[in-house]
């Protein structure tokens, strides 16, 4: 076999197991589907710190503050922590709505800081030093949290000293915005259903989410703080704790409802985000979690989850390796059609989760065949994250714009926070062609088995590349005269 055939097999066997680690999660949770531990009475109410970090949240801040004000818990044991890291308006914004509840007795206080050292990471650690909870919930500005989340969460730490972490599930505000909202939500049910309720009922290493998470303070403080050398602090701080013995509980039932970027390039953008702190947090925990003294099984599934975005890049080397050897008749002999069975893994565990939650799954789980597309189509993007990532390149903290959008008569068209189309978006283009070539070579040489996996890299790049383009030409068109003349909404926009 040739050389150039090797890295082909390669990459197609590892991404094989990595689909069929989808069927192992899945037996996980059907296993341990039933195991969900009740929920206990809050028979204590020990003072509770809620942050809300932010940053540049105009269109949102107001309802995130208005929500956390509303929380079902006693007030004398209650602080809320506006961590502004915001160079606009939102601060103002901010202020205004802390002041309002100050005087209906809110313990809220607006914490600004001038300069975003550790970015999320270090906005938090920042606001832990006044915090006066023991335990510290934290919300991302596009969350709405239910008036009863405290009370559905407290209550298991009261009686398990060891539990460090609960995280809950989030919802969809605008899930049925449009087409890309109803593939993000598809996904990131499956996340939290299947993997999620897998992952923490079987033993394994879970990770904080970000947001809609609480956390003991002990935990934070006993693994080593929020550290702000990664992209993914929730991560990297999970499995700090994790190896440290602390446990993690997730409760599926408890929903925080939340946006997801209704933009191609806002979903890149949060997409390269997480697939750079993930690989971050495998360059930096990789050992400690391979020589950790736990069973070999948990170890390894640390490892898959950690390196999970190399999906990407190894997808690109498939596409980018099948023209030179299906022209020069390379192709290997290894029947690796065998190996197709683990792509029914991600599909089935999408429709698991879309069953457990809606009594419509079936019409929830027909976008499928779109998060394929957007799946395959960001897989440029994501691969430049791993790479920067391999590297040690760069350390810049993108944020994904929010809009509130609640409503399909809402529009983000008309609002600032411009996420535009990048060079990366020519790159899908040219990918699309290449992989179009492909098909063609693929026809002349009788390797007819392989078009339809090339067609999706096709139809993938393709719709990504085409939507990136219309997103940014309909922003430019639709944008108010206000936002031209303010140059902050846009330099704001574009400011890492």
């Amino acid at each position: 076999m040739s050389f150039l055939g090797t890295i082909y097999v390669t990459a197609a066997v590892m991404l094989a197991l990595y689909g069929l680690n989808s069927l192992v999660l899945l037996v996980l949770y059907w296993r341990h589907r039933h195991h969900a531990p009740p929920p206990p009475p809050l028979s204590d109410t020990p003072r509770v710190t809620i942050q809300l970090p932010l940053y540049n949240e105009r269109y949102v801040v107001e309802r995130l503050i208005d929500a956390a004000a509303t929380l079902n818990y006693p007030r004398d044991r209650l602080q809320i922590q506006v961590l502004d890291d915001s160079t606009d308006d939102t601060t103002a914004i901010a202020l205004e709505r802390a002041a309002h509840h100050r005087r209906q007795g809110i313990d809220i206080v607006v914490i600004h800081r001038t300069e975003r050292e550790g970015f999320k990471a270090g906005a938090l650690a920042n606001g832990l030093r006044t915090a006066s909870g023991e335990f510290v919930a934290v919300f991302d500005a596009d969350f709405v949290p239910s008036p009863d989340f405290l009370q559905k969460t407290i209550p298991h730490f009261l009686d398990q000293p060891d539990l460090g972490l609960i995280q809950t599930r989030w919802g969809h505000i605008n899930g049925d915005y449009s087409l890309l909202t109803r593939a993000q939500t598809l996904a990131l049910d499956g996340h939290f259903v299947v993997e999620q309720s897998a992952r923490q009922r079987a033993g394994l290493f879970m990770n904080f989410n970000g947001t809609a998470g609480i956390w003991r303070r002990a935990c934070i403080e006993d693994s080593g703080g929020w550290q702000g050398d990664t992209l993914s602090e929730d991560l990297d701080l999970s499995y700090r704790a994790q190896l440290r013995g602390w446990r993690f509980l997730f409760l599926p039932e408890v929903v925080s409802p939340a946006e997801v970027p209704p933009t191609i390039a806002a979903f890149k953008r949060q997409q390269f985000r997480w697939a750079k702190g993930s690989i971050q947090c495998l360059r930096k925990l990789g050992w400690a979690l391979l020589t950790a003294p736990e069973p070999l099984f948990k170890r390894v599934q640390g490892l898959i989850h950690l390196s999970s975005y190399l999906v990407h890049p190894l997808m690109l080397v498939l596409l980018l390796t099948s023209l030179p050897l299906m022209w020069w008749g390379g192709m290997p002999s290894l029947p690796l059609a065998y190996l197709s069975v683990a792509s029914v893994g991600p599909p089935l565990l999408y429709a698991v989760a879309q069953h457990a939650l809606y009594r419509d799954w079936r019409r929830r789980w027909a976008v499928f065949p779109l998060l394929a597309l957007v799946g395959t189509g960001v897989t440029l993007n994501n691969t430049q994250a791993v790479v920067e990532a391999l590297t040690g390149r760069g350390q810049t903290f993108q944020r994904t714009p929010k809009f509130r959008l609640e409503s399909a008569r809402d529009h983000w068209r008309d609002k600032a926070y411009r996420v535009s189309a990048s060079w990366l978006t020519l790159g899908e283009a040219v990918l699309a062609l290449y992989a179009m070539v492909t098909v063609a070579v693929a026809c002349l040489r009788g390797n007819i088995y392989a078009v339809p996996f090339l067609l999706l890299y096709v139809a993938g790049f393709g719709y990504v590349a085409g939507l990136g383009l219309w997103h940014s030409l309909s922003w430019s068109r639709f944008r108010p005269r206000w936002v031209k003349l303010r140059g902050e909404a846009t330099m704001d926009a574009r400011r890492p």
